[in-house]
């Protein structure tokens, strides 16, 4: 696995966290993992056509998703992830995921991204194999994980 697929990711990630939840972000230890899912924790995933085939999981512990949500609806205080949230959290996925495509392109690398999906049950998913994975740490609003699955 090439760390080269998930650099633009977390480098996407970090600036368009930055910008919506003014927090200073902090990568981790770069691995490889087997996929993993936690219950206690929203997932959304991002498919990859092209150059690379695969998936992009943002896991946020749900807590974590509840804060960013606010943040993203200028501090108004969310105490459930409601259909609104749901289409915010997405919705972060999608602009982290399209920022990172255009890193991608800029390094020869061609992908489309599918629109994104969220998950909160793991019988949503049937998804497995090796991760590149990284968890990001934004100040004290908790820890955000992104694992990057290249099939092709």
């Amino acid at each position: 696995m090439n760390v080269q697929y998930l650099n633009p990711f977390l480098e996407s990630a970090s600036a368009v966290i930055q910008q919506f939840c003014n927090v200073t972000v902090t990568r981790g230890e770069l691995a490889v993992t087997e996929w993993d899912y936690r219950d206690d924790h929203t997932w959304i995933r991002i498919g990859m056509t092209g150059h690379l085939e695969g998936h992009v999981f943002f896991g946020l512990h749900n807590d974590l998703a509840l804060r960013i949500v606010s943040a993203m609806m200028g501090g108004f205080p969310v105490s459930e992830l409601d259909e609104l949230g749901k289409s915010a959290i997405s919705e972060l996925g999608n602009m982290i995921s399209g920022n990172a495509s255009t890193i991608l392109y800029s390094q020869g690398v061609e992908i489309d991204i599918t629109p994104p999906q969220l998950i909160q049950h793991r019988d949503m998913l049937a998804v497995s194999g090796p991760a590149l994975s990284a968890p990001l740490d934004l100040s004290d609003m908790g820890r955000m994980e992104i694992q990057v699955i290249v099939v092709k």
